[in-house]
């Protein structure tokens, strides 16, 4: 799980430079007319910018979820629990970067977003991982009841 959690950081966080040098704030850059657009904001708040006055809540819960991943991931023994799990502890890693060590400050950081789809809201690759590992996340959990009802051991 922890090379997982360790790529979808990284690269969460060098494609957030990449736009934080190429982007200015608010501009936008369209890629597919009008529908899929890069987009630079910062969000201090959760999913669409939900709680913006409760940035430090967000950053607590993110580091709890990832340590709790990195201290007890070793027990899940689905494969795709496993990753899952990963892809969402990533993504909840990408962004605690920010919000440790980007301004406004320390612990209250905005989360850099970028990626723009239609009328949805402005998000990043972190959050992307986040969602694509609950999916799996979901998958698994669904098949682990197949398996357990049709008495098969765990993969």
């Amino acid at each position: 799980m922890i090379p997982i959690i360790a790529v979808v950081a990284v690269i969460d966080q060098l494609v957030k430079e990449y736009m934080l040098h190429h982007l200015q704030g608010g501009q936008v850059h369209y890629l597919i007319g009008d529908w899929f657009r890069f987009r630079l904001l910062f969000n201090s708040g959760a999913a669409f910018s939900f709680g913006e006055g409760a940035t430090w809540i967000f950053t607590t819960i993110q580091l709890v979820f990832v340590f709790a991943v990195l201290l007890f991931g070793h027990r899940v023994n689905d494969r795709w629990s496993a990753i899952g799990l990963a892809l969402m502890a990533g993504g909840a890693l990408g962004n605690v970067i920010d919000r440790l060590f980007r301004a406004p400050g320390f612990f209250v950081g905005h989360v850099v977003d970028f990626i723009s789809v239609g009328n949805f809201a402005v998000f990043n690759l972190a959050d992307s991982a986040i969602t694509c590992g609950v999916v799996v996340f979901v998958i698994g959990m669904f098949i682990q009841d197949r398996r357990a009802k049709a008495g098969e051991p765990h993969a």
